[in-house]
């Protein structure tokens, strides 16, 4: 069977992470044909050091070329909702780093594109994709905890000043970065239900961004979930499911490698990087990957794991939550 061929926009360190997590995988499966950058030198470059065939100075020159199965859209947020569009109208498959949107608008853009293009869409929130997801789900199901009536999950980090950080220009800011990896683990547990009420509250940077942010999500049958995100102090980065009968404990849960239950640690080693990692387990990437080519291959246009309406509601939730801290981008306003 031939391999799936990847084109990837953008050389930041995510997408530095993604391709070393690809070349975990067999190659006669996984093959990253291109690479475009707005400077063809950092191209190149990226090129270079990744053993990419082909390499572009701009996104436009990468749509155009024909043998590219799949894009990789590891941009800054700002540019996910315009290459993306610009990469679908192309006729190409795509998976977009999360967040795929600024808002909520955006991601109904572009699943409505993909949509009306008949092509494979899906929004790389690499959490979903790890073995250590489906335990808990197995676990859960099982009734080993009892009925769930409580999920805390925390993720935050004392980021280096700078845009991303500070700035409303560059829709910078906790949530977008950190923050949806504790509301996707909280809407991955309770399922495809809404919650009845989001309490939300929060501290603001001088850029009009939100530093620190706490969410609780109030579901039916007194279930809740509490969420802390931030971009000013390092948290204890883990997530609890807590049940009638026992609770379940998963460190690094937005890369987990281990589930803490009643019955014990179960424990998903990572295979080691070849070349050096810019973010925690980053090789776990590679299940994204293979999910992508499972769906490909099937000729699914989602994936059940990570639905275009699991996106939908996690953005929502986005939406709500800036609006009562009062983060507003300018795509907010359009």
């Amino acid at each position: 069977m031939a391999p799936t061929r990847w084109g990837f926009v953008a050389t930041g360190r995510i997408c530095n992470d993604f391709k070393v997590a690809l070349d975990t995988l067999p190659r006669d499966e996984h093959q990253v044909v291109a690479v475009a950058s707005r400077s063809l030198e950092t191209a190149q470059k990226f090129a270079k050091t990744h053993n990419i065939p082909k390499a572009y100075g701009s996104y436009a020159e990468l749509a155009e070329q024909e043998d590219i199965d799949v894009v990789y859209i590891g941009a800054v947020h700002l540019q996910h909702a315009p290459v993306t569009t610009m990469m679908l109208e192309a006729g190409k498959p795509v998976l977009c780093e999360k967040p795929m949107s600024v808002n909520s608008r955006e991601a109904r853009q572009m699943i409505g594109l993909a949509k009306e293009k008949n092509l494979f869409f899906m929004e790389a929130i690499k959490s979903r994709f790890f073995p250590s997801y489906k335990k808990v789900h197995e676990i859960v199901d099982s009734g080993v905890v009892g009925e769930v009536k409580l999920i805390t999950a925390c993720f935050g980090k004392n980021l280096p000043t700078g845009v991303y950080k500070q700035e409303r220009s560059v829709a910078g800011g906790g949530l977008l970065l950190l923050g949806i990896y504790t509301i996707q683990f909280a809407t991955m547990v309770f399922g495809a239900e809404e919650p009845e009420d989001i309490t939300v509250s929060g501290h603001l940077t001088d850029g009009g961004v939100d530093e620190t942010v706490t969410i609780v999500l109030k579901y039916s049958g007194n279930r809740m979930a509490t969420l802390i995100s931030g971009a000013s102090a390092n948290l204890a980065n883990e997530a609890y499911v807590y049940g009638t009968k026992g609770s379940l404990k998963i460190p690094f849960f937005w890369c987990p490698t281990e589930v803490i239950a009643p019955d014990g640690t179960h424990e998903f080693p990572l295979p080691p990087p070849e070349k050096p990692l810019n973010f925690e387990n980053s090789t776990g990437m590679r299940f994204e990957a293979m999910e992508v080519r499972r769906c490909l291959q099937e000729g699914l246009k989602e994936s059940p794991l990570m639905t275009h309406a699991m996106s939908l509601q996690i953005a929502g939730i986005l939406d709500q939550t800036r609006k009562v801290v009062g983060v507003v981008y300018d795509q907010d306003k359009e």
